[in-house]
């Protein structure tokens, strides 16, 4: 992703902002709700923002807006938590602290239902420790208060390059699986002993079956997992 400009955070003007933001970025989020659940927005990564301070959200938004960054803002975790699916594409900026369910608190639900969103969070001064018990848990990176906001954007690039990463990956182990899954039980027997480099000859000797049926099972094999060479099928070995 790349950006036209670089952006310099205002503290001025986030606090300046405190007294009219909250209406703004709720009508905002609503309005991104209503129309995000009618979309497969798998295709278009999203940046997800849960912060409890509404002048920091009005900022992001307003950050996130200057660069064309698809986005979603939350006040609290149990609002994201309620509003996100959790295998749409992007990543997350999540405030470390925040009342009711924390930062490390939603970290942590994300990872029991099997999230693999990459979380960057927000720290003060004193919560670096906290920051690094998170990234020992999963958490690509964290960057505290108060930050320019191109450092943010610098992260925000890397995690979602992350996440990219991760879903094709994913994706890989799936394709996979699925062609595994159209292997008779023999044709496994002989995939699994084909991958260890081990002749026809030898392989037909260890399934008590003729050398002419292993080459048989291994055509299909090679025809069933979409394998050009034995190279392709050790790959797929190690992805399985």
């Amino acid at each position: 992703m790349n950006y036209p400009w670089k952006v310099r955070f205002d503290p001025k003007k986030v606090f300046e902002a405190r007294k009219f933001v909250p209406i703004l970025v709720q009508s905002a989020a609503q309005k991104r709700y209503s129309s995000d659940m009618t979309q497969n927005l798998d295709k278009q990564p999203t940046v997800f923002i849960v912060d409890d301070d509404p002048a920091i959200r009005f900022a992001m938004q307003a950050l996130m807006d200057s660069v064309n960054i698809e986005h979603e803002i939350f006040a609290s975790g149990d609002e994201f938590l309620e509003g996100v699916n959790d295998h749409r594409a992007g990543c997350l900026v999540l405030d470390i602290r925040m009342p009711g369910l924390g930062g490390l608190e939603l970290q942590e639900e994300l990872v029991k239902r099997g999230s693999t969103l990459p979380i960057i969070f927000i720290t003060g001064h004193g919560d670096v420790p906290m920051a690094v018990d998170a990234m020992q848990k999963g958490a690509v990176d964290f960057i505290q208060k108060p930050f320019r906001d191109q450092d943010l954007l610098d992260r925000i690039r890397e995690a979602l390059k992350t996440d990219q990463e991760r879903r094709a990956e994913q994706k890989k182990h799936a394709e996979v699986a699925e062609r595994l899954s159209r292997l008779t039980n023999r044709e496994r027997e002989v995939f699994d002993l084909v991958v260890t480099g081990k002749p026809n000859k030898v392989i037909a000797y260890e399934l008590g079956v003729s050398q002419r049926t292993v080459e048989i099972h291994r055509a299909r094999v090679m025809e069933k997992m979409q394998a050009r060479s034995l190279a392709d099928l050790v790959k797929m070995h190690m992805t399985a």
